[in-house]
């Protein structure tokens, strides 16, 4: 019997990350399927076929991101933003959320996108982090003078994380994409790595 719940956990734990990718993916495909269906069913009739509205998903973004990269339709952008920028609730999810994405834009006003090691004088403790701002410039008075980053440190499985201003001094880039860095930290880094596999 304590076996075959080994077997079992083992199996589960192999299956899982499987399943729910596929599931999140079928969800999506359903949704673009359903909303494609609707929006152009007026146009095109009976005539459908399917993956037709994942291909409408990808070649209405790419449109999107085409328009937001001409001249002059910055300020179209910001007067459609207007509603979601003034309503008290909604402002603040709104602010976050573009913000947060703005940070991942290869066109972003913070820099670099750089992932580092976070290292406190006189402690062995190392903390990995992403550098989200370069200098205290623009931020209201109050913070420590000098050069100083924004580091955001992310905790296990996506419940939040930490703003820590630091010296510069104190953190050391490492050779790891944002993506990976997240994607590690969303499983407490767990993940083996090569010199693990060893």
């Amino acid at each position: 019997m304590k076996h075959l719940v080994s077997y079992f956990l083992r199996g589960l734990l192999a299956v899982l990350p499987l399943g729910l990718t596929v599931y999140l993916l079928y969800l999506f495909l359903s949704w673009s399927e359903s909303l494609a269906l609707q929006v152009i069913r007026p146009f095109v009739g009976s005539f459908y076929i399917p993956g037709m509205g994942l291909l409408i998903g990808v070649a209405g973004i790419a449109i999107v991101g085409f328009l937001l990269s001409q001249r002059g339709v910055g300020r179209l952008l910001a007067w459609l933003e207007l509603p979601f920028t003034n309503l008290p609730v909604v402002k603040s999810i709104y602010n976050s959320l573009k913000s947060f994405a703005d940070y991942f834009s290869p066109n972003s006003a913070n820099g670099p996108q750089q992932v580092v090691i976070l290292r406190m004088p006189g402690h062995p403790l190392e903390v990995v982090g992403l550098v989200t701002r370069q200098g205290t410039a623009g931020l209201p008075p109050g913070f420590q003078p000098g050069d100083r980053v924004a580091v955001y440190l992310p905790m296990g499985y996506m419940i939040g994380g930490y703003t820590v201003f630091v010296p510069r001094e104190w953190v050391t880039p490492i050779a790891m994409s944002v993506e990976e860095a997240m994607r590690s930290s969303l499983i407490a880094w767990m993940a083996k790595g090569p010199a693990d596999e060893k």
